[in-house]
């Protein structure tokens, strides 16, 4: 299967993984980030027709406007990435990153999440895949805000999914879960499990054309994900 795709958050990491790999098997991608040359210059090196834009979801109704272009550009979106988002350690609670980290993580998901789910609904096809994180069943206090977050884009991932089950036609929306993946975002002091970008783009990617509703990244962190929800409040 080959199309269209629009990835936010193609810069680094799984976002860029998930571009090389979708462009390398002919499809078309449109390339999204706040870090433009970035993105610019992953483009050119790809081929295929890619082209990029900038889209900073720290403004998420300029993202909206932002990521409705491109798919404009693009003539019709077959694939949506929503990967976009940030985390860092905050044990001190200090109001800064909290407040950052809600709005692109929350607030931004939500933006191009409602771009994404609107432009499929209004084709009757198209398949969605949001990036969460197995940190979502965490309790850490140096990350609440990054684990209060993922929990939303799982939830808000979930309502979308009824919401086109109700409209009819095929859209599909899947959740991706990565545990731990070797990018600049992970910060963990002694990791275990951890993913390559590639593969976690590999599982991702199948996840999503398959229509999958989730997928833990690798797939052993689905007996985590198990064990957590165990785990008393």
């Amino acid at each position: 299967m080959t199309g269209t795709a629009l990835i936010v958050g193609a810069s680094s990491g799984i976002g860029e993984a998930i571009a090389r790999r979708l462009a390398a098997t002919g499809w078309r991608v449109g390339l999204a980030a706040r870090r433009t040359e970035l993105v610019e210059a992953l483009a050119a090196e790809i081929g295929n027709g890619s082209i990029a834009a900038r889209v900073d979801l720290g403004d998420a109704d300029a993202a909206r406007t932002e990521i409705a272009a491109l798919a404009a550009r693009l003539g019709g979106v077959d694939l949506w990435v929503l990967n976009a988002g940030i985390g860092e350690a905050n044990p001190d609670f200090a109001w800064a990153p909290e407040r950052d980290t809600v709005r692109i993580n929350a607030l931004g998901f939500a933006a191009m999440a409602d771009v994404a789910l609107h432009h499929c609904l209004a084709r009757g096809r198209g398949r969605i895949v949001g990036v969460s994180s197995v940190a979502r069943f965490l309790k850490r206090p140096a990350a609440v805000a990054y684990a209060a977050s993922k929990a939303f884009v799982s939830v808000y991932l979930d309502g979308m999914r009824e919401a086109a089950r109700r409209r009819g036609g095929r859209v599909t929306v899947t959740e991706a879960c990565p545990g731990f993946v070797k990018t600049e975002m992970m910060k963990a002091p002694a990791p275990f499990w951890v993913a390559s970008p590639e593969k976690a783009a590999r599982q991702i990617v199948d996840a999503a054309l398959a229509g999958r509703k989730l997928v833990y990244v690798s797939r052993r962190w689905r007996l985590v994900a198990a064990l957590l929800r165990l785990t008393p409040r």
